[in-house]
C-alpha cells in the first residue's frame, strides 16, 4: 500500500489510538494524543501530527515505540514514524467540536454530553454487560439508585484497567436522572479534572467558587480517585467536599483502579471514609461475559462477524474489554479495507501479535518497587529474612514476577530476595501461578502490580 486517502488515514488512526490507550495512563493520552492526527502515510512511512514542538518532543520521546508497534500491527509495511507540528490541529480540533456539537444537537441529540452532570447518556445500563465479574458492583449501583444518599454511601467501585468502572458509575449517574426526573443536581468528574480545577481556583483566588460547585450537589461521581493521592490541597479539599455531602446524605459514588486501602499516597483520613460505605469490585469478565460484550459492540455499530471470529476473541482477549474493542476495532479496519480474508487464523496472528510484544526494560528494582508500593510495605522487608505474615504473599509474588517477567533462574531469584534457596522460589512460583487462575482477587492484583511496574520502567 503506498498512499492512504484522508478517511483511510482517519480510520488508521483511530483503531491504532484505541491499542496505544491500552498502554499509557488516561491522563497522558488525554494530554498528548487527543489532538493528534495521522497526516500520511506513504512508502512505509507514517507522518503523526501534533499541534505544537512541546508535543511533537514530548510523544517522539516517549511514545515512539508504542506508536510504531501500534501502527505496525494495522499494516505490517510500516516502517518508520515521523512527527509533524500542525499548529491548525488546535483550530481544526475546536472548529470540529463545535460542528460535532451542533450536529449532535440536530441529528443525535441522545448523544449529547450533558453540560449540566458531565455525563454521557451513550453509558446506560441497557449497554452494560453483566456477568460474575461484575454482579455484586451492578447490584450495589442499582440499590443506590432505588435509595440515593441512604443505602450505600459512599459506594466505591474499584477495577483493573478497561473493566467498565466508568461506564458503570456514569450509567447510574444517567440512571438516577431518569428515574428522579432531573430533581436531583448530578455531577460527574475525573480526579485529573478535579485536581486542576483546584489548582486554577488557588491561582485565582476562587475557591470559593470550586466548594460551590461540587458541594451544591445532589450525587457527586468522580473517577479514578487514586490519581489525587498524593496531591496535598486536592486532598484537603476532597475531604471537606466529601464530608459535607455525606453529612447532608448526599450520594458520593467513586471509581478507582484498587481497593482503598491499596493506594499507598492516599491520606489515611479519605482511606477510612471511602471504607466507610460500601466497596465492590469488577473483576475480568469471564468467557460468555466476554462474548456477550463483543456482541453488544457489533450491535452500536450495526456490524455482524462469524460466531466462529467472535469466539477467538473470546477465548483469546482475557484481561479488559478496551483490549477486546480495541482487537474487535482492528478486525473490523481490515474486514473495510479487505486487506485479508477474516480467518480465525488471522484474528489469532493480530491478537499474537498484540499480546507479544517484547518487553520493556523493566529491572529487578522496577519489580520490587511495585510489589513494594503495592502492599505498602518497605521492600527490605520481604527481600530480608522477616518472616511476617503479611510479608510472605508480597514476597511470593516478586519471586513469581521476577521469573514470569524476567524470566530469571530460580537460584538468581533466591539470592536476590534474601539468600534464598531455590527450592523455596520455585515453591512460590508455583503457588501463586497455580492460585492466579483461580483466584480473581489474585489475578487482578498481580496485574495491577504489572501494569505500575511497567509505566515506570
Amino acid at each position: 500500500m503506498k498512499h492512504m486517502d484522508l478517511m483511510d488515514l482517519n480510520r488508521a488512526w483511530e483503531t491504532a489510538l484505541a491499542e496505544i490507550e491500552l498502554q499509557i495512563s488516561r491522563p497522558n493520552f488525554a494530554t498528548w494524543l487527543k489532538n493528534s492526527r495521522l497526516a500520511d502515510k506513504k512508502d512505509g512511512t507514517a507522518t503523526v501530527a501534533l499541534p505544537n514542538n512541546f508535543a511533537k518532543e514530548w510523544v517522539k520521546t516517549k511514545y515512539h515505540k508504542i506508536i510504531l508497534a501500534a501502527l505496525r500491527n494495522l499494516d505490517n509495511e510500516t516502517k518508520n514514524v515521523q512527527y509533524e507540528v500542525h499548529p491548525s490541529l488546535i483550530k481544526e480540533q475546536k472548529a470540529a467540536d463545535e460542528i460535532q456539537n451542533i450536529e449532535m444537537q440536530n441529528i443525535i441529540p441522545e448523544f449529547r454530553l450533558d453540560p449540566e452532570t458531565n455525563l454521557s447518556p451513550r453509558y446506560t445500563f441497557e449497554s452494560f454487560v453483566v456477568g460474575t465479574s461484575n454482579e455484586l458492583a451492578c447490584a450495589a449501583a442499582y440499590a443506590v439508585i432505588k435509595e440515593v444518599g441512604t443505602k450505600y454511601n459512599p459506594l466505591f467501585i474499584y477495577g483493573g484497567v478497561g473493566l467498565g468502572k466508568t461506564h458503570l458509575i456514569q450509567a447510574i449517574g444517567n440512571e438516577i436522572k431518569k428515574t428522579h426526573k432531573e430533581k436531583l443536581k448530578i455531577k460527574y468528574v475525573t480526579s485529573e479534572k478535579f485536581t486542576n480545577e483546584v489548582v486554577w481556583a488557588i491561582r485565582n483566588k476562587r475557591m470559593d467558587d470550586i466548594k460551590q460547585k461540587y458541594r451544591d450537589t445532589d450525587v457527586l461521581i468522580i473517577d479514578d480517585i487514586q490519581f489525587i493521592g498524593g496531591k496535598e490541597k486536592t486532598e484537603e479539599e476532597f475531604f471537606h467536599t466529601f464530608n459535607v455531602l455525606y453529612e447532608s446524605k448526599k450520594q458520593i459514588i467513586i471509581s478507582s483502579d484498587r481497593p482503598p486501602r491499596s493506594i499507598p499516597t492516599l491520606e489515611e483520613r479519605l482511606r477510612s471514609r471511602f471504607a466507610s460505605g460500601m466497596i465492590a469490585d469488577i473483576g475480568f469478565p469471564d468467557y460468555e461475559t466476554r462474548l456477550a460484550i463483543l456482541k453488544t459492540k457489533l450491535d452500536e455499530q450495526n456490524r455482524e462477524l462469524d460466531e466462529e471470529i467472535l469466539s477467538v476473541i473470546a477465548k483469546k482477549v482475557q484481561r479488559n474489554i478496551r483490549e477486546l474493542e480495541g482487537v474487535l476495532n482492528k478486525i473490523l479496519f481490515h474486514l473495510d479495507r479487505k486487506k485479508s480474508d477474516i480467518t480465525p487464523v488471522f484474528v489469532e496472528k493480530i491478537i499474537e501479535n498484540d499480546f507479544n510484544q517484547p518487553a520493556k526494560n523493566v529491572t529487578i528494582n522496577d519489580v520490587l518497587k511495585a510489589v513494594a508500593d503495592y502492599f505498602n510495605v518497605p521492600s527490605n522487608d520481604f527481600i530480608g529474612r522477616c518472616r511476617k505474615r503479611e510479608i510472605v504473599e508480597p514476597r511470593q509474588i516478586a519471586m513469581y514476577l521476577l521469573r514470569e517477567e524476567m524470566k530469571l533462574s530460580y537460584p538468581h531469584i533466591g539470592e536476590k530476595l534474601g539468600n534464598r534457596d531455590h527450592t523455596t522460589v520455585i515453591h512460590a512460583y508455583e503457588k501463586i501461578s497455580k492460585e492466579i487462575t483461580k483466584n480473581p482477587s489474585l489475578n487482578q492484583k498481580i496485574l495491577y502490580i504489572k501494569d505500575s511496574m511497567y509505566k515506570n520502567s
